[in-house]
């Protein structure tokens, strides 16, 4: 083979590399959601796509669901917040490329914690983490990091009926400094948008 033929196929190469997103970039994270056909989800924020669900099921409260579905969730510069929700299922979310993400967990017994999500293990960071059913929750991109992409298994199934979006002022009182972070403009900045005028004291 010509040496002048070898370098066209090297440099063609090296072209193809260099137009390509870069992990890490607002490009990949554009071209994760074309890839992905991600959506901005309504009130929570960030970018959903879902992937479907179990053939298995479970019998709860009377009602047959599937004993998991699956979505695909992302997190980005625009859109760099999961507001405050309350959820019926267990909620695992796994971090497949980007981050890191702090997820804030507000537990049915009055504690909060705050939990990263990233691969910087040293630094105390988990790839995995687990939230149990019918805990408050909420997530946020950490500064300078473009995206998160994570998949989501939520046993049982998500069903519009078992989710609740936002709270009020009897929420923040409840959780207000139940950890070191959980100031009252804190935990106002994680309801977003939907802050209501409940009153049930962030009980579903």
């Amino acid at each position: 083979m010509k040496p002048l033929f070898l370098l066209a196929i090297v440099l063609a190469g090296l072209a193809s590399v260099a137009a390509a997103p870069q992990a890490g970039s607002d490009a990949r994270a554009r071209e994760l959601i074309l890839q992905l056909n991600l959506k901005v989800l309504p009130k929570e924020s960030g970018y959903l796509g879902i992937i479907g669900q179990s053939s298995q099921t479970v019998t709860i409260d009377g009602r047959a669901l599937a004993v998991q579905s699956q979505n695909y969730y992302m997190l980005t510069r625009d859109l760099p917040v999961n507001y405050l929700h309350w959820l019926a299922p267990d909620d695992t979310h796994i971090l497949i490329e980007g981050g890191p993400v702090d997820y804030y967990i507000f537990h049915p017994d009055g504690r909060a914690e705050k939990i990263t999500l990233g691969m910087n293990l040293a630094a105390g960071e988990r790839p995995v983490v687990a939230v149990p059913g019918g805990c408050w929750k909420a997530l946020r991109l950490h500064q300078g990091a473009a995206y998160a992409l994570m998949a989501n298994t939520l046993s049982p199934e998500f069903t519009p009926d078992r989710v609740k979006i936002g709270a009020g002022p009897d929420w923040v009182k409840r959780f207000a400094n139940s950890a070191p972070w959980a100031t009252p403009e804190a935990l106002r900045e994680l309801i977003g948008p939907n802050w209501t005028a409940q009153s049930s004291a962030g009980k579903p």
